[in-house]
This record gives C-alpha cells, sequence and structure tokens, in this order.
C-alpha cells in the first residue's frame, strides 16, 4: 500500500466501517455523458444555468434533485437502478449547473429535496440559510458521497509532453479551467495546483506566484462550470484541461480523444450532499442518500469514473483508481472554512484579486 493509500484510509476507514450494507450534431451528443447539455428542458436558475429533467413521473413521491454539473450520467444510472432495487414508489427531477449557482439558486428559493455540491461551502451557504441542517456532515462519512481528484487532460498522444503542474506554465502551454467564483471544480483545481507547489517544498509565496502565473498568462477560458470547460476542450480549445479524474473518464468512455495525466501531487476531490430541512419529501429523500452510501450504489459510481467512500468498494477498484504519490487533502490547507476566506472571498481573496485583475468575471460568493 502506497503512503498515498495509507492517508486516503485513514481519513475515512474508521467512520465508513460503519456503513456495512444500506438499503437495497456528434460532438455535443458524445458530451452528453460529461455534463448536463442533454437534458430535456433548459431553465435559468439564481443567476446560474441548470437543466431539467423528471422519470417516472406518475410515481406518487416525486423528489427534486439539484446537483453540480459533472455527474448527471452517475445519477441517471444510480436513479434507474434505486427505483429497481428500493425506491420504486419514487420519481425525481434532476437539475444540474455550475455548483456554487446551484447552490445560490437554492438559497433563494430553487425547490430540492437533495443537494449534491461539488464543494463543502455550497453546503455550508444553505446552512447559514437555515436550509440544511449544522449536523449535515455529522454521518459516517461526513457528508461527502464521492471522491475524485485533480487530473491534467490533455490531447491524445500527449502532444505537448504535459507530465506535471511545472509544465502548465511554460510558455505556449494554453490551459483551461472554470471559473472559481462559480464553479466549485475551479476552486478544486486551483487548490490543487497551490498545494501542489506547497508538496514540491516551495513557499505560500511562491505556491501564490504560480497561481498568479497560471490565471493571468496560462489559462485563456474559464466557463461556468466543470462540464461547459470540459466542451471547450473537447471542441479544441487549449492543451490542457483541469478537471475531475471522473470527467476526464467520461469523456474517454463517450470516445472523445483525449487522456489525462495523475501528477504526482494531487488533491482529494470531496463531494458532499445533503437532504435540505424543508424538504417536503423528507423521509423518502434521506432513504435515497443513505442508499447512495451502500456498496450497490458505490459500485455503480466507480464505474462511472467516481472513486467511492466505502473501504470494502475502494478496495474492489484499487487499480483503476490509483492513489498519487503526494495526495493531500482540503483540510491539510486550512479546511474550507479557511481557504473559501482566504482564497475566494469577494474584493478581498487572493485568487480573486488575481482573476480580477486579469479582468476575469468575478461573482459574489
Amino acid at each position: 500500500m502506497t503512503t498515498g493509500s495509507r492517508v486516503v484510509l485513514a481519513l475515512r476507514s474508521r467512520a465508513r466501517a460503519a456503513l456495512a450494507v444500506v438499503g437495497a450534431a456528434a460532438l455535443v451528443g458524445a458530451l452528453a455523458g460529461c455534463g448536463g447539455s442533454n437534458d430535456s428542458t433548459t431553465s435559468a436558475s439564481g443567476g446560474g444555468a441548470s437543466s431539467t429533467n423528471s422519470a417516472a413521473s406518475s410515481s406518487a413521491t416525486q423528489l427534486a434533485l439539484v446537483a453540480y454539473s459533472t455527474p448527471k450520467s452517475a445519477y441517471d444510472a444510480l436513479i434507474k437502478a434505486y427505483q429497481q432495487a428500493a425506491g420504486s414508489g419514487v420519481s425525481f427531477t434532476e437539475s444540474f449547473g455550475a455548483s456554487g449557482a446551484q447552490s445560490r439558486a437554492v438559497a433563494t428559493g430553487l425547490p430540492a429535496d437533495v443537494v449534491a455540491f461539488s464543494t463543502a461551502p455550497d453546503i455550508t451557504r444553505l446552512v447559514k440559510a437555515g436550509l440544511v441542517s449544522k449536523g449535515w456532515d455529522a454521518g459516517p462519512t461526513k457528508g461527502i458521497v464521492t471522491d475524485s481528484v485533480v487530473v491534467l487532460v490533455v490531447r491524445k498522444g500527449n502532444p505537448k509532453h504535459i507530465s506535471g503542474w511545472d509544465d502548465l506554465i511554460k510558455p505556449g502551454v494554453d490551459v483551461i479551467t472554470p471559473n472559481p467564483s462559480t464553479s466549485g471544480s475551479a476552486r478544486w483545481n486551483i487548490m490543487a495546483a497551490y498545494g501542489a507547489e506547497l508538496k514540491e517544498g516551495k513557499t505560500q509565496a511562491q505556491a501564490l506566484a504560480y497561481l498568479k502565473t497560471l490565471l493571468s498568462k496560462n489559462v485563456s477560458v474559464q466557463d461556468s462550470s466543470g462540464s461547459a470547460a470540459m466542451q471547450t476542450f473537447a471542441a479544441g480549445k487549449g492543451d490542457v484541461l483541469l478537471s475531475y479524474e471522473s470527467e476526464a473518464i467520461a469523456a474517454k468512455k463517450k470516445g472523445i480523444a483525449i487522456q489525462y495525466v495523475i501528477p504526482k501531487q494531487s488533491i482529494l476531490i470531496e463531494t458532499p450532499i445533503a437532504v435540505p430541512s424543508n424538504s417536503s419529501h423528507a423521509a423518502a429523500a434521506q432513504a435515497f442518500v443513505s442508499w447512495l452510501l451502500s456498496p450497490a450504489a458505490q459500485t455503480i459510481w466507480a464505474k462511472h469514473g467516481y472513486r467511492p467512500v466505502l473501504a470494502s468498494v475502494q478496495a474492489a477498484f484499487a487499480s483503476t483508481f490509483p492513489t498519487p504519490p503526494q495526495l493531500f487533502t482540503i483540510k491539510s490547507l486550512g479546511g474550507w472554512k479557511v481557504v473559501a476566506k482566504e482564497f475566494f472571498a469577494p474584493s478581498t481573496g487572493l485568487v480573486t484579486k488575481i482573476e480580477a485583475a486579469a479582468g476575469v468575471p468575478t461573482a459574489s460568493s
């Protein structure tokens, strides 16, 4: 077992042992499984575009799932399996969009029975609004439903010979990453880059200087969400895309001509889920969330490119998800509460200032 593996298991193995078994147009088409681009209807929510579709609408209980942009295909499979296994009387509406925009939409009135976002601060925004319990992260997995890592997505054949973070700031290397003012994926990407510099022995000032070079000189496009960034990259823009490993795996399965590099240093992406306290179907919503943490559901997650959070399922997919040698966590960088304020606060955040100076739109958090 690698040092990185021991880090991951040490983070959660004791807590997750308690979860034994819980409850029983060609390019656009190819990209559909990577995001929410093929949803049946589209609407604007809280300033961010989201997509909505429903299944089995004649069922007695309908749950509104509001989620970040990338896991649409996984949720489609999970919902189908849940309805067959344990939730035959439950139907769903699904809304996918940039994590921050989705969180703000729920905070300002978008109905939701289950919220699944990219970062914990998008949940805690709803805690502050009185819409999610303060104890949302008190369970065995601390409110986390899946893991991933930040990877470097490159063109097939890796023509720019990208192997690590230092390559991203070389002259002539065009990098794509979402906008951190709207996208949780972008915030993971940026903190992965920052933390990687620290892992290489750089000072905090040097790590911040790296971010300034990357964002102001090498990043050419900042879309609103991770799935939109993948679409931009797949359409031919950029040499490198910073993305979730799960998104890269989904793109490859759809036949998009990319490959990805897992850098030596990367961050453990932990994606949270919760049931709003104002849900009209709280019991049914909680049953679905509990099922998502079962071995059966975690196996489906893994088959869609997401690292499972149950130790038993992790072991079964160990060869599929190699652990970066120098894997680190957001906690090691101070935790999201500290990071969100220091790096991404409106006007005063270190990254916000870099973005503003570069002329990149920055939205209110």
